[in-house]
């Protein structure tokens, strides 16, 4: 079977991340293994840098499902929430040869240091509306105002103005360059083109070889949640509205069944 790793953000435990993606409950409708992994930190948290101990936890996860599942080796991707996004784009960054493709949602990052032994497809999702991880880039008002990632009684943004070098703080540039920085580097044409997919979503993507696939969905008002997700299980007056009029899971989806590893593997 074809395995979503779908991966839990800042404070968030895994359950409720199955809950608000509903990964778990599609993939057993539509014929795919889900794994939830998570964090024992406290506050649950994911080092999501270079050669992390978190990463190594990832990889090292794939390899027991691979020895203990019935998976095609093929098919195996990432998805992820908030920091489960940064996690995600970063797995897509060192772990490229093992994740045929990603999907971050609400948190797509690019890395200076990154450099995939292969071109990674991509698809992404972000609100303009997201308070907590900025369109326009970097944390939101919100999101500073969140419990400090270094368990100690200050704020994130406390945190950021008295840290000479805060960890685990996000990108600066803004969703749209972040999405053509990944272009760039799939090799993909400079030019976007953007539709109107609903009357609130727009798919932006970029000309690439059919397997650099880049894509970004943006939600016009849109929080940062997971669209498509259940109102009723998320504090929606603390991560903002849930768009209804696109499924996230089921775009994913789509996406990653149409990006499958290629090329020669080891048995």
């Amino acid at each position: 079977m074809p395995v979503v790793f779908d991966v839990h953000g800042y404070l968030q435990p895994g359950i409720m991340q199955n809950a608000w993606s509903g990964m778990g409950a599609y993939g057993a409708r539509h014929g795919f293994a889900v794994i939830v992994p998570e964090t024992h930190v406290l506050p649950p948290k994911w080092d999501y840098r270079k050669n992390s101990a978190d990463i190594a936890f990832l990889s090292e996860m794939l390899t027991h499902v691979e020895q203990t599942l019935c998976i095609d080796k093929r098919r195996v991707y990432m998805t992820g929430l908030s920091m489960g996004a940064f996690t995600t784009s970063s797995v897509a960054c060192q772990l490229a040869d093992r994740f045929a493709a990603v999907a971050p949602v609400s948190g797509l990052q690019d890395f200076t240091w990154c450099r995939p032994a292969r071109d990674v497809p991509v698809v992404a999702f972000h609100g303009t509306g997201d308070e907590i991880l900025s369109y326009t880039g970097g944390t939101g008002s919100r999101g500073m105002q969140l419990p400090a990632s270094d368990g100690t009684l200050r704020t994130i943004g406390r945190q950021m103005r008295e840290d000479k070098h805060p960890q685990l703080v996000p990108n600066a540039a803004s969703i749209p360059a972040q999405t053509a920085a990944w272009a760039r580097r799939n090799g993909c044409a400079s030019t976007p083109t953007t539709k109107q997919i609903t009357h609130d979503v727009a798919r932006t993507s970029y000309a690439c070889a059919p397997d650099s696939s880049v894509e970004l969905y943006t939600i016009y008002g849109g929080g940062h949640t997971w669209p498509g997700g259940d109102p009723a299980l998320v504090p929606t007056q603390i991560t903002g509205p849930i768009t209804q009029s696109i499924s996230a899971t089921a775009i994913i989806w789509d996406f990653f069944r149409a990006h499958p590893l290629r090329g020669p593997m080891d048995a």
